[in-house]
């Protein structure tokens, strides 16, 4: 191979004794000096708000339960599907035993994301027929209608019907759809009190309803509730023909002929093709109606349609009734508005909430409850009960077929899949998918829980509310990229109470806390931009647990003298804004409610956001007046109990304002604070991309990365080099409402968020995007005489370059050769590299190319991971006691 003569042409110089400055001690002085803290009043455990969820068959475990049935008039089992295929059943529920009644596995059963088996309901007559009825996902399915994921329900029988055990040779499908997409399948079944089935249908899929299934009757079974005779009874009517209902001369089902569409000639204003109408609909505009029940005494039938981005909503389903979607989200403006004639009268939600916010605005994934109609919870009687995967509230309203009334949060569980009934006392049962379990809902044990305190001032941890001094053992921080919160300003403590314990350190990932962990944030807006004058908005607390976190807020008075706590169901406020034009407008403010704090607060975050290696590893003034990296000063005072690597060589974000840091890792670093939360492997979202800091850019899915849901345009990204209007990524967090990003309670757009992800987009750098991450070839360096002359040369070429890069290696500018120099200067031996723009600069070295010698980094805090702005000329000191003959190689990588 050939190696390069051409010298560095240097663009900056960057001595090694200035990346040292940032990192400096301060005379050894303790910037932190650790004490208990003696004021702290929060209980372990938050009240329960009267109810709590148990644990419904101790010792009874299941894998990812979604689904609870009982046969008409039975009182002494359940029945438990498992999303992966199998359908349980729970004998004697006083001293449960559990087995498998029927495994459709075998059938090939697709159960990622959202697909899999998803429903069962049991015919009215089950006692005497042994019919029973289940929904379920086909992988790779072969029909007329194509290859690929289809849809089904089916009837099974048992035989006989008190068996505890179903076969597969029983199945009679009733119909089998092809579906494009894995997600929004619905997948409900229930009989309604007139003994027909009833079966929910999501929107096929994807997002926006990408494939305009959500206003049609005339196409296929999507996006709606279906209402089918399965007796075929004579005075009912034979469907019209559609590729997804079986060949053969026996029909599966009839048409009840009193359904709303049944003889329907339009829709919308547009004229149909009657032999096309599926006069199977029951009501349509339903987006993905997750879990829906009959209320026994008033026959009402009430379904929880889960949102896109903006709401969830609660419906009571009526003959004929479209529900909007997707023209609309719930009670507002969907992401069709023109879908259909202008005077189109969609039925409002029941009740509706944002999307993980507060007030009103509590969760991401709404699912569909029960009324309760038990014996052993009286106050709950008549209630609807409901709750929300994502941020686990629990919540009952009362509705008298007008209005909502008392609503309430009852208590918390996350990643509940289904509500279900106990055939012995009308008990609430909760499909728990994240723990397995199948979970009861009791009333709390009276007497003996802590209250919340009910101000500010009663907290303790200030000493001093107009000052905000806090009381002793509570210790400010900060982070490098904070996560946006509509232009407020922030403050930031923490407090470990036991000064016995520590936070385990992990320099990529989340940190492990102790319980008694309590983390506070202070926030402010200026609401007079001409003279600067500021509000006091509000004041929140995560606190750490055995079970997890738990968040509260205390939002501020008027006078800025204390703060009150903000109820369950949180709070919103439209503030003046005086701007710095003269001029006036409002800005909407949400004081979250607790349920709401654990929509980001999840178990996948750590429950912490910001207080880890990336977003500490700065500096910071502490009030001792000693100026020091956090990390270092957490190690000092005992926070910290480990030996850490050099403080450079972590990772660490920085400022979405940082001018000497490159476009590209300021962008990744706001993803880091903003959006990791959700979309990283195992989150809430359906997106592939990775927003952790962690993962390369290149393997993040974010350059050329697919979407779930285009647009329709089949152009779009998440992110396209050199073209913002089909990169995604910046479209949704440029707006605010439908389809914003981070889907939470903020009504400001990031503005310098905005412009930095646009020039990242439209930068050279990522047009040209060339990714650079592997090792260069090895390179020869010895100690140069003090002359300046190297004892050899060893490749040759007679410069006085005694170690340089391959030529033509650099996908960067092939003007600025990639060259490693060994130099002497004022008596010492230094390494020179350049650090191109935006990459990183990585230099090992060994003593020996023996095999077996180990590779090791130049341990002087100089591996930088903050990617620059512009090339740099770094200078390595050689060590004092580095040997007369050294290998060293470089590496340059991309964020």
């Amino acid at each position: 191979m050939m190696f390069s003569s051409v010298r560095i042409r240097a663009l900056t110089s960057l001595i090694a004794s200035a990346l040292l400055t940032g990192f400096a001690d301060q005379a050894h002085a303790a910037a932190i000096t650790r004490e208990a803290n003696r004021t702290l009043h929060f209980p372990s455990k938050p009240p329960s708000g009267g109810y709590v969820t148990v644990d419904a068959f101790p010792g009874l475990q299941f894998n990812a339960p979604v689904c609870m049935a009982t046969p008409p008039g039975e009182t002494n089992r359940l029945f438990v599907l498992e999303k992966g295929g199998k359908i349980l059943v729970i004998t004697n529920l006083a001293k449960p035993t559990i087995s498998v009644f029927l495994d459709l596995t075998p059938l090939s059963i697709s159960s990622g994301g959202e697909a899999g088996l998803l429903g069962l309901a049991f015919h009215p007559g089950y006692a005497t027929n042994g019919y029973l009825y289940a929904f379920y996902s086909l992988s790779s399915h072969v029909s007329s209608q194509g290859t690929g994921l289809h849809q089904r329900v089916a009837r099974f029988e048992a035989v006989p019907p008190d068996a505890n055990m179903a076969t597969l040779g029983t199945e009679r499908p009733l119909f089998t759809q092809i579906d494009r997409a894995s997600n929004h399948n619905g997948g409900d079944l229930h009989f309604g009190p007139d003994g027909y089935l009833y079966v929910s249908l999501g929107d096929e899929g994807d997002g926006n309803d990408s494939f305009n299934n959500s206003q049609r009757i005339d196409k296929n079974f999507f996006s709606g509730m279906l209402r089918l005779d399965v007796d075929s009874l004579p005075e009912n009517l034979v469907p019209n023909p559609h590729p997804a209902l079986l060949d053969g001369n026996v029909l599966p089902y009839r048409i009840p002929a009193d359904n709303p569409w049944v003889g329907a000639t339009t829709l919308n204003g547009v004229v149909l093709n009657p032999i096309k109408v599926r006069s199977e609909f029951f009501a349509i505009g339903l987006r993905n109606p997750w879990r829906f029940s009959f209320d026994p005494v008033t026959g009402w039938l009430w379904c929880g349609d889960v949102g896109q981005d903006a709401r969830e909503e609660i419906d009571v389903i009526q003959s004929g009734g479209n529900y909007g979607w997707a023209f609309r989200e719930a009670s507002i403006a969907g992401p069709k508005p023109e879908q259909v004639p202008a005077g189109t009268v969609s039925l409002p939600p029941v009740y509706d909430y944002r999307h993980g916010s507060s007030g009103t605005n509590t969760g991401n994934s709404v699912t569909g409850g029960r009324v309760y109609r038990g014996t052993r919870l009286p106050d709950l009687l008549g209630q609807y009960v409901f709750g929300d995967y994502v941020s686990g509230g629990i919540w009952a309203f009362r509705y008298d077929g007008s209005q909502v009334t008392g609503f309430r949060r009852l208590t918390e569980n996350r990643n509940v899949s289904a509500f279900g009934r106990d055939p012995r006392n009308g008990d609430l049962l909760l499909a728990d998918l994240g723990a397995n379990k199948i979970k009861r809902l009791d009333s709390a044990v009276a007497g003996g829980e802590p209250a919340l305190p009910s101000t500010l001032a009663d907290t303790g941890v200030f000493s001093d509310l107009l000052s905000l001094q806090v009381q002793p053992g509570i210790v400010p921080y900060d982070v490098n990229t904070p996560f946006w919160s509509d232009g407020a300003e922030k403050r930031r403590w923490f407090v470990l109470t036991n000064t016995t314990l520590a936070f385990r350190f992990s320099a990529n990932s989340n940190w492990s806390f102790p319980a008694g962990a309590v983390w506070i944030k202070h926030f402010e807006l200026v609401t007079n931009q001409i003279t600067g004058d500021k509000r006091r908005l509000e004041t929140r607390f995560i606190v750490k647990n055995t079970a997890g976190v738990y968040g509260v807020t205390y939002r501020w008075d008027a006078s800025g003298t204390n703060a009150t706590l903000v109820p369950d169901q949180g709070i919103e406020e439209e503030i003046p804004i005086m701007t710095a034009d003269g001029g006036s407008r409002t800005q909407r403010w949400t004081f979250p409610s607790r349920s709401a704090c654990l929509a980001c607060h999840s178990a996948l975050s750590g429950g912490v956001l910001g207080f880890r290696t990336a977003q500490l590893n700065g500096d910071l003034t502490y009030p001792s007046g000693i100026r020091t990296n956090q990390l270092r000063a957490l190690t000092e005072a005992r926070y910290l109990r480990t030996l850490l690597p050099p403080l450079a060589s972590l990772p660490r974000t920085v400022s979405v304002d940082a001018s000497d840091a490159s476009l590209e890792y300021r962008v990744r670093s706001y993803l880091e604070a903003n959006c990791a939360g959700c979309h990283q492997p195992g989150g809430p979202t359906t997106g592939s991309w990775d927003a952790r800091l962690i993962t390369p850019t290149d393997s993040a899915k974010l350059i050329q990365g697919l979407l779930n849901d285009n647009g329709g345009d089949t152009q779009n990204r998440v992110v396209l080099p050199g073209d913002p209007d089909h990169s995604i990524l910046l479209k949704r967090i440029s707006v605010r409402g439908q389809g914003q990003m981070p889907p939470l309670a903020s009504s400001e757009l990031d503005v310098h968020a905005i412009e930095l992800l646009r020039a990242w987009i439209q930068s050279d750098d990522l047009k040209a995007r060339a990714s650079f991450d592997t090792w260069h070839e090895l390179y020869f360096a010895s100690h140069p005489e003090a002359d300046g002359s190297p004892t050899g040369d060893p490749d040759g070429d007679g410069s006085s370059n005694s170690a340089e890069f391959l030529a033509g290696t650099n996908p960067l500018e092939s003007a600025d050769l990639l060259n490693l120099h060994l130099i002497w200067r004022e008596g010492r031996p230094l390494l020179q590299a350049l650090r191109p723009a935006n990459r990183r600069l990585e230099v090992e070295y060994r003593d020996s190319l023996a095999v077996g010698s180990v590779w090791k980094t130049l341990s002087l805090d100089l591996q930088s991971p903050a990617f620059s702005e512009t090339s740099q000329l770094l200078e390595i000191p050689v060590p004092a006691d580095a040997p007369k003959e050294r290998y060293y190689r470089t590496r340059v990588s991309t964020p």
